[in-house]
């Protein structure tokens, strides 16, 4: 029998505020190898990152669909999603809870 792997839809909070979205089987690795410029193009350019939110998914190919879902949402209901998250209390990392940068005009 096949053993089941664990995949995590992740959302980063980069350092211009911005959101990066990705998959990966260890988020903690994946976010060091982005904050040590050896993640993905886009957040070499905008480090530091922090993890935000996370979802468990138990197949490649379901993580990678709950991906492109996630990136084709609007950056509001982006934000509502981490926040529904925070919400529910689900766990992102040892020690860590999902956070949203608000400013002045709301979840960035």
């Amino acid at each position: 029998m096949k053993k089941r792997q664990r995949w995590f839809v992740y959302i980063l909070r980069c350092a211009d505020g911005s959101y990066y979205t990705g998959i990966a089987r260890d988020t903690a690795a994946r976010v060091a190898a982005h904050n040590q410029g050896r993640g993905a193009a886009y957040t070499r350019s905008h480090r530091p990152v922090r993890l935000i939110y996370r979802e468990i998914r138990f197949s490649r190919a379901a993580a990678m669909s709950r991906e492109l879902a996630i990136k084709r949402l609007s950056r509001d209901q982006k934000a509502g999603l981490v926040l529904r998250g925070r919400q529910q209390d689900i766990p992102v990392a040892a020690g860590t809870r999902p956070s949203v940068a608000v400013g002045r005009h709301g979840p960035r």
